[in-house]
């Protein structure tokens, strides 16, 4: 792995998110995105070098709307960045690790992830996160 690519956390109102990141940043976010297939609307902060996602639920059955009624606002994942994400599925599958999802799927900001089950990485949600190629 080479370094946390972002840190993601579940918010309810993502407008009322932005304002307060922008306030605690002194700084807007730079992008937002849909991504459908997760019911999720997302906005991406930079601090320095790092990465702040926040997720917004667009649909009651969504991972994130389940996280938020179940733990409510907080942080939902930590993502790191992997050259070759299969083979890092492959190196952590032999490692014992719990993978949710072998088959990499399209993420947001240009990204393929795949994520690991929270009981086998002391209760955090982890997230592997490959740049796509040619965009």
């Amino acid at each position: 792995m080479k370094k946390i690519e972002h840190i993601g956390i579940a918010v309810k109102d993502l407008e009322k998110s932005n304002a307060l990141f922008k306030q605690l940043l002194g700084k807007s976010h730079y992008k937002t995105e849909e991504v459908i297939s997760e019911g999720v609307k997302t906005s991406f902060f930079k601090s320095g070098p790092n990465k702040i996602e926040l997720l917004e639920a667009t649909d009651s059955e969504s991972p994130i709307a389940k996280f938020i009624e179940k733990k409510g606002e907080g942080i939902h994942h930590i993502a790191f960045a992997v050259d070759d994400i299969l083979a890092e599925v492959k190196r952590l599958e032999k490692e014992g690790f719990t993978i949710l999802n072998s088959t990499p799927k399209k993420g947001a900001d240009n990204k393929l992830v795949v994520f690991l089950h929270p009981k086998s990485t002391n209760g955090v949600l982890i997230e592997l996160c490959q740049e796509v190629e040619g965009k």
